[in-house]
């Protein structure tokens, strides 16, 4: 038999951790929101702005996909299907990767570090516009050590 009311041994959060967990949804969703949208505005969503991003990292903008995955914090399968749209606008290119015959290494191409350079101005003016900006320094420190705590960062 069901019934609508609370499990009274469940531990559960108290009015002012419930309200620091909503804001910090609120405060993600906001951001990443408008960040997203100013990238929209170049043609570009989040993920393909990760992946450029990310490769461009790597000395020769090369990466294997299992690297890359793992960086994203992405499964294989979720990031070999974007790299396939990525891959159809020329941003990226697939090869085969030669220590792994069943893997594919992911690099850059010309159109993708173009597009990046392109990009990179404008979306760390969002970044600025919509999160850096909008806090002074000693809250910036202050959440980045919490997002660093949280990630399992230190």
């Amino acid at each position: 038999m069901s019934t609508n009311k609370p499990d009274p041994s469940a531990d559960w959060l108290s009015a002012e951790q419930e309200r620091a967990w909503r804001a910090y949804l609120r405060m993600v969703t906001a951001v990443q929101v408008r960040t997203a949208q100013d990238l929209a505005a170049l043609g570009l969503s989040e993920p393909d702005y990760e992946v450029l991003s990310t490769l461009s990292e790597r000395p020769d903008g090369t990466s294997t996909l299992h690297e890359q995955a793992d960086k994203m914090g992405w499964s294989r399968s979720r990031l070999s299907r974007h790299a396939s749209r990525m891959e159809a606008r020329e941003l990226i290119r697939r090869a085969p990767d030669p220590t792994d015959g069943r893997g594919c290494l992911l690099a850059l191409t010309p159109t993708g570090w173009d597009t990046l350079r392109d990009a990179a101005p404008s979306h760390v003016a969002s970044v600025r516009r919509h999160f850096v900006d909008r806090l002074d320094p000693e809250e910036l420190a202050a959440l980045g050590a919490i997002a660093r705590k949280l990630s399992g960062d230190r």
